[in-house]
């Protein structure tokens, strides 16, 4: 049973010590692609490291997630699209591995502070506008500002290049508002496993299998039984056989169906 972690911090701290082996977890699980966010400048280096590292395995994004904007946000900016532009120009060669997949981790998140408000909203307009200019996909973060990313999406929804929103736990009205942008999925991780989580009921009633990915955000929010342990790839099949139960399906029609979906919006 194969499938892709649309979403893993995989170049972060959290894993210098053992990354091999949970690289080689992943790939005894099935997880056959891994995708790695950018959330900023240093980011950069550390994703690219592991993507050089596990070539045509780890795929990168690059982008300023919200919760790193701040006052500086525009020579922040200015510098990763540079990085994206001279890895768009690598790509032209053909014998430069793909290593570029999407724009992201970007978005909008009020769940703590509303202090950067307006930078963040000017940020991630600017980064969806370079989804729109690069034809990228994005992977989109969004905590208590759902109405403020959806009205900025609008602007450029003829031209988006659809992509992820990532952790999904909203309700049903939520998720039919977001599935109004075509060529979008819904990012579902270990929450769907938990006891309280409402997604069980959720997804089954107004979300389609085609519209979902699956993603681990590891090293956080891992599934039941591991809970308050670091979440790694290899930790995606709990996650399939939960969903599998919601939508009454077996785990190989899940595990198929959300591959496909991220192979289609990111390959």
């Amino acid at each position: 049973m194969n499938y892709i972690d649309t979403h893993t911090h995989i170049d972060g701290e959290e894993f210098c010590d053992d990354r091999d082996l949970v690289i080689q977890r992943a790939r005894e699980a099935g997880a056959v692609k891994l995708l790695v966010p950018a959330i900023n400048l240093e980011s950069l280096r550390t994703i690219s490291e592991v993507c050089e590292s596990y070539p045509d395995y780890c795929y990168g994004m690059m982008g300023l997630h919200p919760e790193d904007v701040n006052g500086d946000y525009e020579q922040v900016l200015a510098q990763i699209k540079g990085e994206i532009d001279a890895e768009l120009s690598r790509h032209e060669n053909p014998t430069t591995l793909r290593r570029l997949i999407a724009i992201g981790e970007v978005g909008l998140d009020f769940y703590w502070s509303r202090e950067f408000e307006n930078e963040q909203l000017e940020a991630f307009e600017r980064q969806v506008e370079w989804s729109v200019e690069t034809g990228l996909p994005l992977m989109i973060h969004c905590r208590k500002a759902q109405n403020e990313m959806v009205r900025i999406l609008r602007r450029y929804e003829k031209g988006l290049h659809g992509g992820v929103f990532h952790c999904f736990t909203g309700n049903e009205h939520e998720a039919q508002e977001l599935l109004q942008f075509e060529g979008f999925a819904l990012g579902i991780g270990g929450v769907l496993t938990f006891k309280k989580s409402n997604l069980p009921t959720t997804l089954p009633a107004v979300v389609p299998l085609s519209r979902i990915v699956l993603e681990t955000d590891a090293p956080y929010m891992a599934p039941v039984p591991h809970r308050g342990e670091r979440n790694e790839s290899s930790f995606i099949p709990y996650i399939i056989e939960r969903m599998a139960e919601a939508y009454g399906v077996e785990p190989e029609e899940v595990a198929r169906t959300t591959t496909d979906n991220a192979e289609r919006i990111f390959f």
